[in-house]
């Protein structure tokens, strides 16, 4: 018989059919908790989640032959993982898969906020542009020579800064340590960054600590012509603050790929022009989602086998 597995989100259809030559696969879930699990969840031995999803303590628990939890991206701040360990199972994540997509999409909302894309765009829909010499767009300062602060220097983090230095920008970044070996400017404190910072780059691992990190403090720090790009967690970011900031022009522009109540994103937020928002589709390149879906495979086949595994969180 076929092992049975459990994906709590609906996952990529390639993915699917890939797990249901190996596996008796069960889900998806209408929403992740202990009682909507279906028929011979109990029995299933691995579990394919993703980090917004709750995997708590009760659902680990209903679960009784759970062995494994895959969290199919980055995140895993839904996992219990006090819970996991006391059950001994094992945790993974998609480590470095998707991390190269995911720093290329946050260069081009940096560009798109400092640059004036979207704004850009607008302005030839509307019918506003009457050529090179009148009605043109206001002048920015561009990214050579300016500073870029990233929360969160881990592999995402690192390969935005290999990335904006190659645009000539100065980089720094807050760690809750210094990262050793690294060349860049580190700051003790989020606030001390802000206030370095002409382009704030959220992408740091979502946690409870880490909720509403930019909030009014940390945005006045980053002032007027200031802008906050986050690939991170909506969480992180205080949205009612950012639109405070925004709409007070006390800082030039935002980009977000993350919103704190996903796909909720607020009508206030939405009717900002000076805010560029997509819907968390950084890691959606071809080469991030199979390298993910691979991950996922390479691991289950591992666990079954005894073997040990990749991207392991507990």
């Amino acid at each position: 018989m076929k092992p049975v597995i459990l994906m709590a989100p609906r996952l990529p259809q390639r993915l699917v059919s890939r797990l249901e030559e190996r596996y008796a696969l069960l889900g998806p879930l209408e929403r992740s908790a202990a009682d909507a699990l279906p028929p011979g969840a109990e029995g299933a031995r691995a579990l394919i989640t993703i980090g917004s999803y709750a995997t708590d303590a009760a659902l680990i628990g209903a679960m009784r032959s759970l062995g494994l939890v895959l969290c199919y991206g980055t995140g895993f701040e839904g996992v219990d993982l006090g819970a996991a360990r006391a059950r001994d199972i094992a945790v993974t994540n998609a480590g470095t898969a998707n991390a190269e997509a995911v720093a290329e999409f946050a260069m081009g909302l940096v560009l798109a906020s400092t640059r004036k894309v979207a704004e850009g765009d607008r302005f030839i829909r509307e019918g506003r542009w009457g050529g090179n010499a009148i009605e043109r767009l206001p002048l920015v300062p561009g990214l050579m020579g300016r500073r870029m602060g990233i929360y969160g220097l881990g592999a995402i983090g690192q390969r935005i800064a290999t990335r904006a230095a190659a645009f000539g920008m100065e980089i720094g970044y807050h760690n809750r340590r210094m990262a050793e070996g690294v060349p860049h400017a580190y700051h003790a404190t989020l606030e001390s960054l802000a206030r370095w910072s002409d382009v704030l780059v959220v992408a740091v691992r979502a946690a409870a600590e880490n909720r509403h990190a930019v909030n009014a403090e940390i945005l006045a720090a980053l002032g007027p012509q200031g802008h906050v790009v986050n690939i991170s967690r909506g969480s992180v970011v205080d949205t009612g603050a950012l639109c405070d900031a925004l709409e007070r022009k006390g800082i030039a522009g935002a980009a977000l790929d993350v919103f704190e109540n996903e796909p909720e994103v607020p009508e206030r937020l939405r009717a900002i022009g000076t805010a560029v928002l997509t819907p968390h589709i950084a890691a959606y390149s071809e080469s991030a989602q199979f390298a993910q879906q691979q991950l996922v495979l390479d691991n289950l086949e591992a666990f079954f086998a005894g073997r040990p595994l990749s991207s392991t969180v507990v």
